[in-house]
């Protein structure tokens, strides 16, 4: 396991209205890790900042020993891979033209398809269970199908690190946990480092490694263990009273 995104002294926002500032958090390898918070506490700025899409406000941050403003866009194409809650309008394409997309950071000029790129093509729809749909198109496609899509897509982009932006919103709950599932084998087998933000706090206490929980414009990290013990969970649902967290849940994963 190793540190693969750093923040230090991170404020996050647009332009010059700060949403959020003194982000000090760490990521790791083989690691999903679940950002919660209320709406509009800055959830997505954070994903997409992290992601090199709009700059901080101020503060420093490092992707794999190295300062995000040191990549070139297409070296950081290769780092980090992003899937958002607003789908690009891709109606008329099938499964396995949208996957290929994740192979543009490395296809040539023309962007041509090589043998190789095939190959990591099937086997990412293989990975998320997607290669009977590979002829169907998106519009066809369940929410669930969607989404599955869309990170296969990212898989087959190759990078060591994915963001997500609520990759479990408007799915059903069993979708809702092989999901989860999913990104979690994904972080372990595949040695990658994942961060989603979501809104199903009860899941990502069954399945997170690691929190990141947004309160009082502050982020504290840890084990949904760790959080618990220390008192922040119960402080995050006495400021969020509608999320509630079942009397047989437990965060005790031994």
């Amino acid at each position: 396991m190793s540190t693969t995104i750093t923040t230090k002294d991170l404020s996050i926002g647009y332009r010059k209205e700060t949403i959020m500032s003194s982000i000090n958090c760490e990521l790791h390898s083989s690691e999903m890790t679940c950002l919660i918070g209320s709406n509009g506490v800055g959830k997505s700025t954070l994903l997409r900042t992290l992601a090199g899409f709009q700059p901080p406000i101020d503060g420093e941050i490092s992707i794999l020993d190295r300062k995000i403003n040191d990549f070139s866009s297409e070296e950081l194409s290769k780092t980090i891979g992003i899937v958002l809650t607003d789908k690009p309008d891709i109606k008329e394409m099938t499964v396995e033209e949208i996957v290929s997309m994740g192979r543009t950071p490395y296809t040539n000029f023309w962007g041509t398809i090589s043998h190789e790129d095939a190959q990591i093509i099937e086997n990412s729809m293989a990975e998320i269970g997607i290669t009977d749909l590979r002829k169907k198109h998106f519009s066809k496609l369940s929410d669930g199908e969607k989404q599955k899509t869309m990170i296969a897509k990212t898989i087959a982009q190759q990078t060591p690190i994915i963001l997500l932006d609520e990759p479990t919103a408007f799915l059903d709950y069993p979708s809702k946990i092989e999901t989860m599932k999913l990104l979690k084998t994904l972080a372990h087998n595949d040695n990658k480092t994942i961060l989603l933000s979501t809104h199903d706090l009860e899941l990502a206490l069954q399945i997170a490694d690691k929190l990141w929980l947004m309160i009082d414009d502050k982020i504290y990290t840890g084990t949904p263990q760790e959080l618990m013990r220390n008192g922040l969970l119960p402080k995050y649902l006495q400021t969020n009273p509608k999320m509630k967290i079942s009397p047989h849940n437990s965060t005790d994963k031994s």
